[in-house]
């Protein structure tokens, strides 16, 4: 496909490294905040502006979310360094025997994934990515690595529309509606703001399923004909890892590598992860706390032994040097966001130019590009939300719709923005220019489908 061949060949040369990536974007927005926002405090705009970078750096809330990220990458790799683990993901893989079974089936239960969990989906598709590798590599069969990866990906498309979607699990808490427009909207519109939005309306609505449905024929598809057009690429990968390497010849008398120790502890971290979240689990409601918690106790007890769990860790934590300089420069550039109001300016353009019909089309592509700059559903919900909520109300356009508009248009732009694609990228060993040209083009094809739902539904 010479669309795809020219892609791979602008990316290969153009496109610079994350990091760069990042370090460019939050110039932009600092160049951006000083032409087109208005200094609200009695210093300079400069200063205002690089006061509000540095408040996002060190934000708390989002440095605790940066390390749960980092943890969610290190002990789903280190869960993959299991024997158990290994053996299964070995089997599914069996099934593979080319680039075009591959990305079929590393999209699809990367997709099924991520719509229940967001963090699941999110270390699954790589964990899958990387095993196609290692079998390509055993059983001496060639495929286009970068698509796999690219495959593996697709669930951070879809995220926001699924069960633990930021955005429709806020607004399905009792009062967070009211909450957050408090002090915003007027007193007749909050009359009509509902005490919440129940999930059946929003990503457990028929519609919503339809959309998800359609995206899981679609993409698939997509990613054979990409597959069928595409040549083999050499797979430029560190050596595979076997789980036999973390055992070390120790007598079993050390507590390093007692099963008994390591087994026990690991079931009462379980035991205290079912006490602690049974509640929540039976919501079908999965946090990054949760998921953590029982990775570690579950990781645990399938290396058996904390000797073999701590020289997995070694092996894993290797990955997250990206995320730990990167993530923080996004929260700067979040900060910038928030508190110089480029989030309310650029979702008012929008907003300005639309009508019933138009306006959750508006939003789609408006939370689109806020997501370029605010790479967090959670995040970009408590920005852009009050404006959904408010432009909604004077339009008449239903609440749900709308929810869910912006819902798409954040998760979409993944498929552009490299951030998400960090923990991916560090278990498979690609470059974010290798994927780039394909999620690109799902990116597109994703479009599509969201735009003609928003337009029929």
């Amino acid at each position: 496909m010479a669309f795809t061949k020219t892609l791979e060949k602008a990316f290969e040369k153009y496109v610079p490294s994350p990091f760069v990536i990042a370090v460019f974007l939050t110039l932009f927005t600092i160049v951006l905040g000083l032409f087109f926002t208005k200094n609200t405090t009695d210093e300079s705009h400069i200063v205002s502006i690089l006061k509000f970078w540095e408040k996002g750096i060190w934000n708390s809330a989002l440095l605790v979310f940066g390390y749960q990220m980092m943890l969610i990458l290190v002990l789903g790799h280190i869960l993959v360094l299991s024997k158990p683990m290994s053996a299964l993901t070995d089997r599914i893989t069996s099934f593979v025997h080319s680039t075009t079974s591959a990305v079929i089936l590393v999209s699809i239960t990367t997709m099924l994934v991520a719509f229940f969990n967001w963090g699941l989906g999110l270390i699954f598709g790589a964990i899958m990515a990387r095993k196609v590798a290692e079998a390509s590599l055993r059983r001496g069969f060639s495929i286009n690595y970068p698509l796999v990866g690219a495959s593996g990906y697709v669930g951070l498309m879809i995220w926001h529309g699924g069960i633990s979607g930021s955005a429709p699990l806020k607004v399905a808490e009792t009062g967070h509606l009211q909450a957050l427009m408090q002090g915003i909207t007027s007193k007749e519109m909050a009359a009509q703001i509902p005490d919440f939005i129940a999930t059946s309306e929003t990503v457990l609505s028929w519609w919503n399923l339809t959309i998800f449905g359609v995206l899981l024929l679609v993409i698939p598809i997509t990613l054979y004909f990409l597959a069928k057009k595409s040549d083999a690429k050499p797979i430029h990968f560190l050596k595979k890892v076997e789980s036999s390497e973390f055992e070390e010849s120790v007598s079993s008398k050390h507590i390093e590598n007692s099963k008994i120790a390591a087994i026990s502890f690991g079931v009462l971290i379980l035991v205290a992860f079912f006490v602690q979240y049974f509640d929540t689990l039976a919501k079908l409601v999965i946090t990054p706390n949760m998921l953590n918690f029982f990775m570690l106790g579950l990781g645990i007890i399938l290396h058996g032994s904390f000797s073999s769990f701590a020289n997995a860790l070694g092996e894993a934590i290797s990955g997250v040097s990206g995320i730990l300089i990167q993530f923080p420069l996004y929260f700067g550039i979040m900060g910038i966001m928030k508190d110089a109001g480029m989030v309310l300016m650029i979702s008012n353009a929008f907003i300005s130019v639309s009508n019933e019909v138009t306006l959750p089309i508006f939003t789609f592509f408006s939370a689109g590009l806020v997501n370029i700059f605010v790479p967090s559903g959670g995040g970009q919900w408590a920005l852009q939300g009050p404006i959904v909520i408010e432009s909604a109300l004077q339009l008449g356009v239903p609440l749900p719709k709308m929810v869910m508009a912006l819902s798409y248009g954040d998760q979409i732009t993944n498929m552009l923005q490299p951030f998400w694609a960090l923990p991916l990228l560090a278990i498979t060993k690609l470059k974010a220019k290798e994927i780039l040209p394909y999620t690109i083009i799902l990116m597109l094809v994703g479009s599509c489908v969201f735009l003609l739902g928003l337009l029929l539904f």
